[in-house]
């Protein structure tokens, strides 16, 4: 694994606005600081360089989530996730670029882009969408210029990043870890989340993050575990990606793994409570900023009399926030009726899922993540067109059971 003087070296290389432009800021001084810590070599991430999404707080740097909006927001202090990373050993080198505001700007706004950072490039294929918000920190991670790279995730700003750039992305379940410290869209979703090359290095990330370690996790026997397959949507998939599908399940099939076919689709309570939670949320997160714009409404002021380096795809979300923003969430029917039918469905979905170790995503649907559910995406040796390694989506409701399968899974494909 490389230093973080190496890392400091490849981010400066190939991770600038001359290259992927997937960094955001970097401290030059972070292997020389850490040289001198005198830490124990023991520590999990003992030395090991990590970048870190640019809505994370990281003490003297700025959190700006890819906003020129919010450019003056120098951290006093880390985010209760980043404060666990150094305290295992972890050296945060710099902050990742990102889609602005989480990708909750636009729905013009192309994965990567924001004011501040201006558009992430691909790590395989420049002429691919890097998807999801976090993808700076997928693309540094694709790249080699980190092992590992923190990201965070409302709606697929994880899993689709990781993906999408063929390396391993994990949201846990929904309040494992603190939101306390990174720019919020919604107290019902958000989450940090983990990435990495590989399933074993991304869950020591994920316990790094986590106020306690994740207990032991091993592979589990491909022939006791029942997987199911959620078909919902994947008459979507394009040709490629349906017969790379079938070949996993046929794999999957081969190797003694039981398989089921369930179909969940989406439904309309996420964006629904996302949209309601966002104004709230973010103001309670400014309040306690260093930012100088404190309301949901000064941010879209500042977009719409900025238009030369704000509105390129314009704000429509922002600005549709703004205008359905409740004085109070409580007494908002729409919201409320929103979180009963949420309720219904982590009832519904999570009684039909629980006898699986796992459940392989086919087509596009964000089930998990209205249910709060742990998700992780795996990547193989198998490329696509594009040279891409492509991965699988797989989610479940007990986390532990989940990674054991994606453990498994991660053998059969590579």
């Amino acid at each position: 694994m490389i230093t973080a003087a190496e890392a400091i070296r490849l981010a400066k290389e190939t991770g600038g606005k001359d290259g992927l432009n997937c960094v955001a800021e970097l401290d030059d001084t972070a292997a020389d600081q850490f040289s001198d810590t005198g830490m124990e070599r023991s520590l999990p991430l003992f030395g090991v360089p990590v970048l870190v999404k640019d809505n994370v707080d990281v003490r003297g740097f700025h959190t700006t989530a890819g906003s020129l909006a919010l450019a003056d927001n120098l951290a006093k202090s880390d985010a209760p996730v980043v404060r666990n990373l150094r305290r295992n050993g972890a050296v945060i080198i710099g902050k990742s670029n990102m889609t602005e505001f989480a990708n909750y700007v636009s729905t013009k706004m192309p994965g990567g882009y924001s004011s501040r950072g201006g558009q992430v490039i691909h790590a395989v294929n420049p002429g691919l969408d890097p998807l999801g918000s976090s993808s700076g920190s997928a693309v540094a991670v694709a790249a080699g210029i980190v092992p590992m790279a923190v990201g965070t995730d409302t709606c697929h700003s994880v899993t689709a990043c990781a993906m999408g750039n063929g390396i391993c992305g994990l949201k846990p379940p929904a309040g494992v870890l603190s939101q306390e410290g990174i720019i919020p869209i919604s107290k019902t979703f958000d989450s940090a989340g983990a990435m990495a090359q590989n399933v074993s290095d991304t869950l020591r990330l994920y316990s790094a993050m986590r106020d306690e370690p994740l207990p032991e996790i091993r592979a589990a026997q491909a022939g006791k575990l029942r997987i199911a397959v959620n078909v919902a949507n994947s008459e979507m998939n394009s040709e490629e990606r349906s017969r790379y599908l079938d070949d996993v399940i046929g794999l999957f099939k081969d190797n003694g793994v039981s398989i089921e076919e369930v179909n969940d689709p989406p439904t309309p309570y996420l964006p629904a409570i996302m949209k309601r939670e966002f104004g709230p949320c973010l103001e309670d997160y400014l309040k306690k900023s260093g930012a100088k714009l404190k309301t949901l409404k000064e941010i879209v002021e500042y977009f719409e009399t900025h238009p030369d380096t704000m509105m390129k795809y314009g704000d429509d979300l922002l600005r549709g926030a703004l205008c359905d923003m409740p004085r109070e969430l409580s007494e908002d029917e729409e919201y409320r009726n929103a979180l009963k039918g949420r309720d219904e469905e982590i009832r519904i979905i999570t009684e039909k899922i629980a006898d699986y170790d796992a459940v392989l995503l086919t087509g596009p649907t964000y089930v998990m993540h209205t249910c709060g559910l742990p998700t992780i995406t795996v990547a193989g040796s198998r490329l696509d067109l594009n040279g891409m390694r492509q991965a699988v989506m797989l989610y479940g409701t007990d986390e532990f059971r989940l990674y054991a399968a994606a453990l498994t899974v991660e053998q059969l494909l590579i």
